[in-house]
């Protein structure tokens, strides 16, 4: 197994690589239901999003420093109730999938979440992208609904399940 460690991902170093990541799934998998290839100047915005969420984008090197896998979370919904609960998202590069990356990340993500008092996790995942849904039962998700025919791709209605994961979250949440 070749030796990687996790980094905090930032435009200037991992935009290209991300956005490979994110155009093969684009192109290529449900894991994403948008049609285009995002263009190399959406990058700009999509970090500056996660900077100014304070929200984590964490990322897989190999010792070479490619980047392998990433993850990250952001807004579960604009309201601020929700201000507890994040979305989050993985993506392994094509080349080195099923070698535990997901679960890497996935960890990393939920140790950031911990971190900042989150009190739920949301994985929205197309109900056939069987291997992401094991990975998440696997780190104690649970199936809390889908959502049935709200995506269309590749010809066919795509159903859309969610997973959550509940945390400590604040020790005094507070509304407002």
């Amino acid at each position: 197994m070749t030796p990687r460690h996790l980094v905090a991902c930032s435009l200037e170093r991992h935009a290209p690589a991300i956005l490979d990541i994110f155009n093969e799934a684009i192109l290529n998998s449900t894991a994403l239901y948008d049609y285009q290839p995002r263009a190399p100047e959406s990058m700009g915005p999509w970090f500056a999003a996660k900077d100014k969420g304070g929200f984590p984008v964490i990322g897989l090197e190999d010792e070479g420093g490619t980047l392998l896998a990433f993850g990250s979370y952001g807004t579960f919904r604009a309201w601020p109730a929700y201000k507890y609960t994040v979305e989050h998202s993985v993506y392994v590069h094509k080349d080195h999938r099923g070698r535990g990356l997901g679960r890497e990340i996935m960890q990393a993500l939920i140790a950031a979440a911990r971190q900042r008092e989150v009190h739920a996790m949301i994985g929205g995942i197309d109900a056939t992208n069987a291997g992401s849904i094991a990975l998440h039962k696997r780190l104690g998700f649970r199936h809390v609904g889908t959502l049935p025919q709200v995506g269309f791709k590749f010809g066919r209605w795509l159903d859309l399940s969610f997973y959550q994961l509940l945390l400590d979250g604040p020790p005094q949440p507070v509304d407002g």
